[in-house]
């Protein structure tokens, strides 16, 4: 039988005007204690984006989506969070924040792979 670990994930929500609460999903956050395992995955859908407010700044979105990822990825582009485990750093992720790209709800599952969650869960929850 395959070893199956818990892995917990949150969406990364796009929320081009705070004070209106409209948003959209554009990433996943994936975290796997059994695997030291931290990653994020993003797609922003600009059409969605400008949809909800047309002077949306497309160029800083993208680049917030970006740190997040190199966050997760550690080392330099981790910035402050570059000698922080996978755990701290997904915890930090997580934490609620009022800006454009906040995190979502953390949800729970088990996993054989957790890089292969990480593709699974942008198809099924973001694309």
């Amino acid at each position: 039988m395959t070893r199956r670990d818990v892995f917990e994930y949150a969406l990364l929500r796009v929320v081009p005007r705070v004070e209106r609460g409209e948003c959209f999903n554009a990433g996943v956050l994936v975290y796997c204690r059994a695997h030291s395992f931290v990653a994020a995955r993003t797609h922003l859908d600009e059409a969605k984006l400008l949809a909800l407010d047309p002077g949306a700044d497309v160029v800083g979105v993208r680049a917030a989506l970006r740190a997040v990822e190199g966050v997760c990825g550690g080392g330099e582009s981790a910035g402050q969070a570059a000698g922080d485990d996978a755990g701290r750093r997904f915890r930090w992720l997580i934490a609620p924040r009022s800006t454009v790209v906040q995190p979502g709800a953390v949800h729970s599952g088990l996993t054989t792979d957790p890089a292969d969650e990480v593709e699974r869960l942008l198809d099924l929850l973001v694309r």
